[in-house]
């Protein structure tokens, strides 16, 4: 090999990675598009706006939420280890799917809330009362304020007691859906519902009657 062909022999393996830099960048430039493709899918075949599938996502978020709230105000209310376990585990399981069922109607393109009432996609209209209980179960704002202003046994027993309504009407919700959603997403995730409500309602009662309250 002469010097001059050694001395061209780095430009030419450098021009060759240039080469291949290139063509890595138009690959990513060209495939681009194609990583929105599921996110655009998802969008056109989306559940209807009145349909039960984004009707119940709105509604049992809401009803989550305020089963969220209620635990952590009952946790710092107790030192009940069985209490603030229950508490616990509702904080966690209905954070996580109140996120999951947010998550849906962003990847469908629908509003988090919906200008119409509550519970439309059941049949009925619910109409607020103006207490702070938007949907049936829900605490109203002074029983809210009642288990804040509580303490030891009496917080745990009214909490007890407002969340066996909640999570009633939350089973009742969820299986409406579950019979009437289009979508897996939401006949599961509902199904799943149904029953670990129902297992903790059972809990509760035990747990009621265990301070001397009737469920």
């Amino acid at each position: 090999m002469t010097s001059s062909a050694r001395a061209s022999r780095p430009l030419v393996l450098a021009g060759g990675a240039l080469l291949l830099l290139a063509l890595a960048l138009v690959a990513l430039m060209l495939a681009r598009p194609s990583a929105s493709a599921p996110a655009s899918t998802a969008a056109a075949s989306a559940p209807a706006e009145a349909s039960a599938d984004v009707g119940f996502a709105r509604d049992m978020a809401v009803h989550h939420q305020q089963a969220v709230e209620m635990s952590f105000i009952v946790r710092d209310r107790t030192t009940d280890v069985a209490v603030r376990r229950l508490a616990f585990d509702i904080i966690n399981t209905q954070a996580n799917q109140r996120g999951m069922m947010l998550g849906w109607l962003e990847m469908w393109g629908r509003a988090k809330s919906s200008p119409g009432p509550p519970m439309e996609w059941m049949g009925h209209t619910v109409t607020p009362r103006g207490d702070g209980a938007l949907m049936p179960g829900m605490a109203t704002d002074a029983e809210l304020d009642a288990l804040r202003a509580a303490k030891g046994r009496d917080a745990e027993v009214l909490f007890l007691r407002l969340m066996t309504a909640h999570h009633r009407a939350g089973a009742d919700m969820a299986q409406s859906a579950a019979a009437a959603a289009g979508t897996d997403e939401i006949r599961n995730l509902a199904s799943g519902m149904v029953l670990g409500q129902r297992s903790e309602i059972a809990l509760m009662a035990d747990m009621l009657k265990e301070r001397g309250v009737p469920a």
